[in-house]
């Protein structure tokens, strides 16, 4: 009985075992990470994520003045997460953004193997997610996290979604996820777990947008285009900068930006995307400009 009971018990490990790699697995799938001057920014879910380590004293006051990027203050370090299993700070900020936007930010500090202090930071529009924060805090505490899903600083090709898109050298990040080809359009993308997720990212995007005052809408249709391989439906705004002085209109020499925004379903997860390209830009005989075509094309 007690051979049994061991199998069983062994068992059980196994299976568990089993299903958190499979899980840590499908969550590396849609993850990306770029690293650059001791901070690696990720971009997973909707969520944009930092995580960096410095030499400070486990105390409010020291991690106060040593993350300063963070701008969390000694005041707000005062809460732990006791199901974390280890000592750690915790502080849960948000922050009304305009009408229907709330930032919402997590903090975590707790201290590494080396003896540094490990920051990580959570920001997301309109949502939270307690359960996705442990996991990650987690996977850093171990560092597990695996060396495939960091992209390179320079580009020369993207990973879209888990197809490798060739670009040259012309292009930059301007954030994670978030690339830039000079003349060529702009995008920005996340990949999601479910559908209804990536449709709220697109949502949230586009009310942010929406709620700026250095431009205005002209234009909000809706069109079919097909977004790595899927027949979707996208969102197409015309957003006018006529008569406005800024360093966005003077940098670019437009005057229109016409935006796209796209949630599908695309290898087994599904992709938020917006996309955009100015009125000067090279716009192609298919409507589009050329880095949009990498990855959609107008019915």
């Amino acid at each position: 009985m007690k051979r049994r009971t061991k199998l069983l018990a062994l068992s059980c490990l196994l299976t568990f075992g089993s299903v958190s790699g499979q899980d840590n697995d499908s969550l590396f799938s849609r993850m990306q990470a770029i690293s650059n001057s001791g901070i690696d920014f990720f971009n997973v879910d909707g969520f944009e994520i930092t995580t960096q380590k410095v030499a400070a004293d486990f105390t409010p006051k020291s991690i106060s003045r040593k993350f300063k990027n963070l701008s969390v203050k000694e005041k707000e370090i005062t809460s732990s997460d006791s199901t974390l299993g280890f000592s750690n700070f915790y502080v849960s900020k948000s922050k009304e953004e305009s009408a229907g936007i709330t930032v919402n930010m997590s903090y975590y500090f707790f201290l590494d193997t080396d003896n540094k202090v490990a920051g990580i930071s959570f920001v997301a529009m309109n949502k939270k997610d307690r359960e996705l924060e442990k996991k990650f805090v987690k996977l850093v505490k171990n560092n597990s996290i695996p060396q495939y899903v960091y992209t390179s600083l320079q580009i020369d090709s993207i990973n879209f979604a888990g197809r490798k898109i060739p670009l040259g050298s012309s292009c930059r990040w301007m954030g994670i996820n978030n690339v830039q080809c000079p003349y060529f359009g702009q995008m920005n993308w996340s990949v999601h777990q479910t559908l209804e997720d990536a449709n709220l990212s697109v949502d949230n995007q586009f009310k942010s947008i929406k709620a700026k005052r250095n431009g205005k809408i002209v234009a909000d249709t809706l069109v079919d285009v097909i977004f790595e391989g899927a027949e979707v439906k996208a969102k197409r705004v015309v957003y006018d900068f006529t008569g406005v002085a800024s360093a966005l209109v003077g940098m670019s020499g437009g005057k229109t930006l016409t935006i796209y925004f796209v949630s599908a379903p695309v290898r087994n997860n599904f992709v938020s995307c917006v996309m955009s390209f100015w009125n000067n830009d090279q716009i192609n005989p298919g409507g589009l400009s050329p880095l949009l075509e990498q990855v959609m094309k107008l019915k």
